[in-house]
C-alpha cells in the first residue's frame, strides 16, 4: 500500500495539512531535483495541489522578500490554506494560461526574438529607397575622398553641389546668394551659366541647379583641398555631393546621410523602434501597426438579403433603440420613394447606398417616443456612418471608464457587423514602407518573421556576412539562434515568428515560454508545468519530455499536472489524486514510480496505466454515408489547394502532426464558412476557399472551444446553462414570492432588488492592502450568500436561493428532481462529467475542459435537430483516460441521433474511438497542408505515409506490412 508520509530521502518539498480549495488535509513529500507527475481525474485537485499551493507559496515569498515599495507594484498571491510547506525553492509556472487577444503580441515578441531581430537589422541591415528601391548608404568625408582619389592620376573633375533637383521656382534669391558667396558658375538643367550673367529662370518649369565647388586634377596634394571642397558642396546641398568628370563614364553621388541620392528619401538614423510595429517610428501609418484594418461589411449588416427593410433586413437596427432607427428609415423610404416591403437584394444600387451611407440632403423626420412626438430636420447619416459614429464614441468612453461591462457587450455588438482585411498600405506586415526596405541577406524583417522557427535558423546560418558585420553581430546572432533552438526542441518549429500569440493553442502558448525558461539556464528552481503535452502528436512527445528531463537534470524541480500515458511512463514520481472529483477528490490515492502506480489496486490512473481499464473502440464502426461535405480547393495558411471530403452523420476526428494544417481546415476554413452559409451571413465564399458542397444537408453549426464562458467572476455554470433561469423561475413561483410580489429578477445576484447592496452581489467585499496582497472577506452584512435578507426569506423545501447556488450539479439534481427542465439541464451536466461542479462557483476559476465541457452540456440541454455539425478543438484538454471514456459516450449519443462530431485531437483514445479520421500533414508548417490519409481508424493504421497510423497500429494491435496511402476524397 502506498501511503502519505515523507520519502527516504531529506531531498523533498514537505507539504503538511494543505487545504486548498478541496485539498482534504493532504501531506505529501514531492522530491527535488526530479520530474514529478500529479495526475488524477478532473477536479481531483491536481491544480489545487501544483498552482495554488506549491507555486503560490513559492511565489508569495519570493514576492515577500522584497522591499515594501517594490511589492506594491507586483501582482500578489494568498497564502494558501496549509499547515506548513519546506524545502521550497523559488518557483516558476508555465500553465495555459490565455495568451492574450492583445493582436500586437506575436510569437516573435513573445520569445523576445523579434526584439533582438530589430537589434539586428539596426545595426547591420542595409537600407534602401522604398520609392526606388537603390541601396542607401551614408559616407563620410573620409571614405568620399578616398574613392575619389583612387581615380587614375591627373584626371580632371568637378565638385558640385545640387540646390535644386527637379523643382518649380525661378531661384532668383539663391542663384544672388550664390553670387555673393563668391561662386562663379553654376550648372542648369545641364546647360553651364556663369553668376555674373542675367539668369532668369520660368517659375512653372522644374529645374536642376548644380553649383561648380571647385575643379581639381587628381593629384596626391590635392587630398585635403578635396576634403574642404565636399564639405562645403554637402553643406550647400543639404548632404549631397556629386564628382563629375568627362573622363570617367558616370557621376558619382555621395551623401552623408541616409538619403536616397535620386528620390531625395531620407532615412532616419537606424535604431531599434523603426522595426518596432508597436512604435510610431515603425508601426504603419494606416493600420497602426496591427496589420489589418476592421470595416463595417454590408454581409454582416444586412445578413439575410431576403429581408425587406420592415421585416428587419437592417440587423444593426432591429436591437437596441430599434423603434427610434425604424422611424428614421421609415422617413427615409418615403421621401426617396424606396419600397421599404421589398427584398434588400432587390433594391436597386443606388437605394442600397442611399440607407447604408446618408445623404447630404435635409431630411424631415418625426419620432414617436413615450406617447409624445418630436419633429426635426438634418441630413440621413446613413447605417455604416452611424456605426462607425458610435464605434468612435465607445473607444473613449471604454479609455474613460475602463472596465464597464456594458462596454464589452457594445464591444461584440459593434464587431459582429465587421470584418477585417490585411492593410491595403502594408500587406499586413505592420511596418511602414522604410521599415520594410532595410534588408539582411536580401530579406527584410517582415519576411523574415514569416518565415517559421526552422526556416529562420537556417536563414541565419546560411546568410553571409562581411567581416565588419560579423564583428558587429555576433552576440545578437547568438541569442537568435539559441532562442530558435529550443523552440525548436519543444516542438513548435513550425510556428511562424509573425504568428499573433491570441491564436496559439494552450499548449503552444505553454511550450513557448518553455523555450524560453531553456534559455534562462536557471539552476535550482520548481517549475510547475500544467499539461505541457496539449496539443502535441505522440510522435512530438518524445521532444517535449526530453526537454522536461534536461530541465530537470540542471538541478530543478519538475513538477507536471499531466494526464499523457508516455509522460506519466516517463516520469521519476507520480502523484495520484483522487478518488473523484469535487468533493470526492483532494486526497493522495497513490505514490511511487510509474510502475508502482500501474501496480496500486485502487489507484484508477494504475488501473489505465496498466491496461486493466482502456477506452474501448466501438465493436463496428458507422458506415459512411452519401450525405457529406466536401471542401474545394483550400488555401488558408499552410493549406495546399486540398479538397477535403467529410461524411456527415460520423463521428469525424482531423489528426494530424503539429502545425499540419489541422486548425486551418476546420477552424479558419470550414467553420466560418458553414456559419456564413448556414446563418445566412452572405453567400459569398472566403478568398481562402472555392467552396463548400453538402451545406444543405446541415441547419445548425456549433463551435464548442476552450474559451472562457465568462468575463467576470458573477458567470458560474447554473448561468451559462441557463439552469438558473429556471430555478429563478421556479423561486418566484412560490405562494410567498407571489404575494410579496417578487418577480424572478428578485433572485438574481446581478441586479439591485434582492442582491446584497453592501456587497453589490459579489459574497465577497475586497480591501485593498497597497503593498500586501488584496485581501478578500466575506460581506458581514449577507454572511457572503450574495442576497438581502428578505430574499433569503424565501425558501423551497427549506433551502433558499444562496442554498441552491452552493450545492453541486450532483446534488441539485437530486433536490430539484421533481422539476424535468431544471433536471434535464442538470443532468447533461452529469452527462460530460460535470456533476462535481458548484451551480454558483465563479467561472474565472474554471479550467479550459471544464468550459468546453460546460458548452458541451448545454448544447446537448437543447433539442437536437439530427442535422447540426458540432466542431471540437481538442476537448480532451484537462481530461483523465476516464473522463475521456465518459466524453466519448457523450459524443456517441449526438451522433446516434443522426449528427455529424469533428473533433481536432490527438488523444489515441479519441483516434481509436472514431468513425473516420483526416490525417494531416505529412510534416508541420510550409511542409504541411496535406491530406496524408483519411478512413477508418484501422484503414489510417495501415497507411505507412500517415505518422498517426504508426501509433494507431499499436493501440489496435495492427500490422503495417501493407503499404497503402487513402486520397483525401
Amino acid at each position: 500500500m502506498f501511503e502519505e508520509g515523507k520519502l527516504s530521502t531529506v531531498k523533498a518539498i514537505e507539504i503538511r495539512k494543505a487545504c486548498t480549495h478541496n485539498l482534504k488535509n493532504v501531506s505529501v513529500d514531492i522530491p527535488r531535483e526530479r520530474l514529478t507527475v500529479v495526475t488524477g481525474p478532473s477536479g481531483s485537485g491536481k491544480s489545487s495541489l501544483a498552482f495554488d499551493t506549491i507555486y503560490a507559496e513559492g511565489q508569495r515569498r519570493y514576492v515577500e522578500s522584497l522591499s515594501p515599495y517594490a511589492r506594491q507594484f507586483l501582482s500578489q498571491m494568498a497564502k494558501p490554506e496549509l499547515e506548513s510547506i519546506d524545502g521550497l525553492s523559488p518557483t516558476i509556472a508555465i500553465d495555459q494560461r490565455a495568451t492574450g487577444r492583445n493582436p500586437r503580441s506575436t510569437v516573435g515578441t513573445a520569445t523576445e526574438v523579434y526584439d533582438f531581430l530589430r537589434l539586428l537589422f539596426a545595426r547591420i541591415g542595409q537600407p534602401h529607397c522604398h520609392k526606388c528601391g537603390k541601396p542607401i548608404r551614408a559616407t563620410t568625408v573620409d571614405e568620399m575622398v578616398d574613392q575619389v582619389m583612387a581615380f587614375r592620376p591627373n584626371v580632371r573633375f568637378s565638385v558640385l553641389a545640387p540646390i535644386a533637383r527637379d523643382q518649380k521656382g525661378d531661384f532668383a534669391k539663391e542663384l544672388k546668394k550664390l553670387k555673393r558667396d563668391g561662386f562663379v558658375r553654376v550648372m542648369i538643367d545641364d546647360d553651364i551659366y556663369d553668376l555674373s550673367e542675367n539668369i532668369t529662370l520660368s517659375k512653372r518649369k522644374k529645374h536642376t541647379i548644380l553649383v561648380y565647388v571647385d575643379r581639381l586634377v587628381n593629384e596626391p596634394k590635392i587630398r585635403n583641398r578635396l576634403a574642404d571642397s565636399i564639405e562645403l558642396a554637402l553643406g550647400l546641398s543639404q548632404g549631397i555631393v556629386i564628382i563629375s568628370s568627362i573622363e570617367e563614364d558616370d557621376d558619382i553621388v555621395f551623401t552623408d546621410k541616409h538619403s536616397c541620392v535620386d528620390c531625395g528619401v531620407t532615412l532616419t538614423e537606424l535604431a531599434p523602434t523603426l522595426f518596432s510595429f508597436n512604435n510610431p517610428a515603425g508601426a504603419c501609418p494606416a493600420c497602426g501597426g496591427l496589420g489589418e484594418v476592421m470595416f463595417f461589411d454590408e454581409l454582416h449588416i444586412v445578413p439575410d438579403p431576403t429581408l425587406c427593410i420592415r421585416e428587419g433586413a437592417i440587423a444593426p437596427w432591429i436591437r437596441r433603440n430599434a423603434p427610434y432607427y425604424q422611424q428614421l428609415l421609415e422617413a427615409v423610404t418615403t421621401k426617396y420613394k424606396i419600397d421599404p416591403f421589398s427584398p434588400w437584394k432587390d433594391l436597386s444600387e443606388e437605394h442600397r447606398k442611399l440607407i447604408l451611407h446618408g445623404t447630404n440632403e435635409e431630411i424631415e423626420f418625426t419620432v414617436e417616443k413615450d406617447d409624445r412626438k418630436y419633429s426635426f430636420k438634418r441630413a440621413y447619416e446613413g447605417v455604416v456612418p452611424n456605426l462607425e459614429r458610435r464605434s468612435r464614441e465607445y473607444e473613449r468612453r471604454k479609455r474613460d471608464e475602463s472596465g464597464d461591462e456594458e462596454h464589452d457587450f457594445l464591444s461584440d455588438e459593434f464587431h459582429r457587423y465587421m470584418s477585417r482585411v490585411p492593410c491595403p498600405d502594408c500587406n499586413g506586415t505592420r511596418l511602414r514602407p522604410e521599415s520594410l526596405h532595410v534588408t539582411i541577406g536580401g530579406q527584410n524583417i517582415a519576411q523574415v518573421s514569416s518565415m517559421t522557427i526552422s526556416e529562420c535558423r537556417a536563414f541565419f546560418e546560411k546568410t553571409e556576412l562581411t567581416e565588419r558585420q560579423t564583428e558587429i553581430a555576433d552576440r545578437i546572432l547568438h541569442e537568435i539562434r539559441s532562442k530558435l533552438e529550443f523552440m525548436e526542441k519543444v516542438g513548435v518549429d513550425y510556428l511562424t515568428l509573425d504568428r499573433p500569440t491570441a491564436t496559439l493553442s494552450g499548449g503552444e502558448a505553454q511550450r513557448t515560454r518553455l523555450a524560453n525558461q531553456i534559455g534562462s539556464a536557471l539552476v535550482g528552481v520548481t517549475y510547475v508545468l500544467d499539461e505541457p503535452s496539449i496539443g502535441l502528436h505522440q510522435r512530438d512527445n518524445d521532444r517535449l519530455i526530453e526537454t522536461l528531463r534536461n530541465l530537470r537534470d540542471r538541478g530543478n524541480t519538475v513538477v507536471v499536472v499531466e494526464h499523457d500515458a508516455d509522460t506519466i511512463r516517463s516520469a521519476d514520481y507520480v502523484i495520484d489524486m483522487g478518488p473523484g472529483a469535487g468533493t470526492r477528490g483532494g486526497r493522495v490515492v497513490a505514490l511511487g514510480s510509474p510502475k508502482e502506480i500501474a501496480k496500486h489496486p485502487t489507484s484508477l490512473t494504475g488501473r489505465y496505466l496498466s491496461g486493466r481499464l482502456s477506452v474501448t473502440p466501438p465493436s463496428r464502426r458507422r458506415l459512411s454515408t452519401s450525405r457529406s461535405l466536401v471542401i474545394k480547393g483550400a488555401q488558408t495558411n499552410n493549406l495546399k489547394n486540398i479538397d477535403v471530403r467529410i461524411p456527415l452523420g460520423l463521428l469525424v476526428a482531423v489528426t494530424g502532426v503539429s502545425g499540419s494544417g489541422k486548425s486551418s481546415l476546420i477552424i479558419d476554413t470550414l467553420l466560418p464558412a458553414l456559419k456564413r452559409r448556414v446563418y445566412r451571413l452572405g453567400n459569398n465564399e472566403p478568398a481562402s476557399l472555392d467552396g463548400i458542397e453538402g451545406i444543405h444537408h446541415i441547419d445548425k453549426v456549433i463551435d464548442i472551444d476552450q474559451r472562457p464562458i465568462g468575463r467576470t467572476p458573477r458567470s458560474n455554470p447554473s448561468t451559462f446553462t441557463q439552469v438558473f433561469t429556471l430555478i429563478r423561475d421556479l423561486f418566484s413561483s412560490l405562494p410567498e414570492s407571489k404575494m410579496r410580489g417578487y418577480k424572478p429578477g428578485r433572485y438574481s445576484f446581478n441586479v439591485k432588488g434582492g442582491r446584497c447592496e453592501a456587497c453589490q452581489g459579489d459574497g465577497m467585499i475586497r480591501i485593498e492592502m497597497n503593498f500586501l496582497p488584496d485581501a478578500f472577506v466575506k460581506c458581514e452584512v449577507c454572511g457572503g450568500r450574495r442576497y438581502n435578507r428578505e430574499t433569503l426569506e424565501i425558501r423551497y423545501q427549506g433551502k433558499n436561493i444562496a442554498d441552491i447556488l452552493d450545492m453541486t450539479a450532483n446534488q441539485a439534481y437530486e433536490f430539484l428532481e421533481n422539476h424535468p427542465k431544471i433536471r434535464d439541464k442538470l443532468a447533461t451536466m452529469r452527462r460530460v462529467g460535470l456533476g462535481y461542479l458548484k451551480l454558483g462557483q465563479s467561472a474565472n476559476t474554471l479550467s479550459g475542459g471544464e468550459c468546453q465541457r460546460l458548452k458541451l452540456a448545454k448544447e446537448l440541454s437543447r433539442r437536437a435537430t439530427g442535422r447540426t455539425v458540432y466542431v471540437l478543438d481538442e476537448p480532451t484538454t484537462g481530461l483523465h483516460f476516464d473522463d475521456v471514456r465518459q466524453l466519448m459516450e457523450v459524443l456517441n449519443q449526438l451522433v446516434d441521433q443522426g449528427n455529424t462530431v469533428i473533433i481536432i485531437e490527438h488523444d489515441l483514445d479519441v483516434l481509436k474511438c472514431a468513425d473516420w479520421i483526416i490525417d494531416m500533414g505529412p510534416e508541420g508548417g510550409d511542409k504541411g497542408g496535406e491530406v496524408v490519409a483519411c478512413g477508418s481508424p484501422e484503414e489510417i493504421a495501415k497507411v505507412r505515409e500517415s505518422h498517426t497510423g504508426v501509433y494507431l497500429a499499436r493501440v489496435l494491435g495492427i500490422s503495417r506490412t501493407r503499404r497503402r496511402r487513402k486520397s483525401a476524397g
